[in-house]
């Protein structure tokens, strides 16, 4: 876990993959009570320290990550996301390419005990999100996406289901698993308003280790020496 921003009011935090956002039935560390744990020790509280989880990652996904620190800054926050006045924006690596550079995705997704399924029309939650190809090498594509929903597993099956598994994702398809057995999903950026002063914050992870996509050398030399 990194800390990339805190104050009275606000925890936002770094999650590697991996590591789930609360605690679950494995008993492994989580990173609601690293938190904590991080707060108690760095404005030394004794006893119960508050933290609010107001959205989720899943665990072999990484990315950022806000928490609140008081149960109002919990409320409004939880409201922003309530709203969609939060903007995620998402990295992925998927096997294959979209038929399309950039375009929207609509699906209906109906959750179940071993994973999310795309289910007829009106059947489950309605699930959308927009994204665009940033690049693609052999076999496999770089896509930003931006969500409009927030439903479980949406991008890994949406994506999936249009025949482009996200890399290491071997629940929604992917052949192979990654070195670090998490999955090519990266929750890029975050933007909302702080929960009381109300400016606009936004918050980039940093490039994560394992993650199996770099800047294309060319293309930072040519930026480098202003070549286009």
């Amino acid at each position: 876990m990194q800390i990339l921003f805190d104050d009275n009011h606000l925890l936002v935090v770094y999650k590697p993959g991996g590591l789930p956002v609360q605690a679950d039935a494995t008993g492994d560390p989580d990173l609601l009570t690293l938190g904590k744990q991080w707060v108690a020790q760095r404005f030394a509280k004794p006893g119960n320290v508050y933290l609010g989880l107001v959205h989720r990652l899943d665990r072999p996904a990484r990315g950022v990550v806000v928490l609140a620190r008081t149960s109002k800054s919990a409320s409004r926050l939880s409201e922003q996301f309530r709203t969609r006045s939060v903007e995620k924006t998402y990295q992925i690596v998927v096997l294959g390419r979209p038929r399309e550079d950039e375009g929207k995705l609509e699906h209906w997704l109906v959750p179940g005990e071993s994973g999310t399924r795309v289910g007829r029309t009106g059947e489950g939650q309605r699930a959308e999100l927009d994204y665009r190809v940033v690049e693609t090498r052999g076999e496999t594509t770089l896509c930003e996406v931006r969500l409009h929903t927030g439903r479980k597993h949406q991008i890994r099956v949406q994506f999936a289901a249009i025949g482009c598994p996200v890399l290491g994702d071997l629940r929604y398809g992917a052949p192979a698993p990654l070195p670090d057995r998490c999955i090519a999903l990266l929750a890029a950026r975050l933007s909302f308003d702080h929960p009381t002063t109300r400016e606009r914050l936004t918050f980039s992870a940093p490039e994560p280790p394992g993650w199996p996509w770099h800047p294309d050398e060319t293309a930072q030399r040519n930026a480098t020496t202003g070549v286009s």
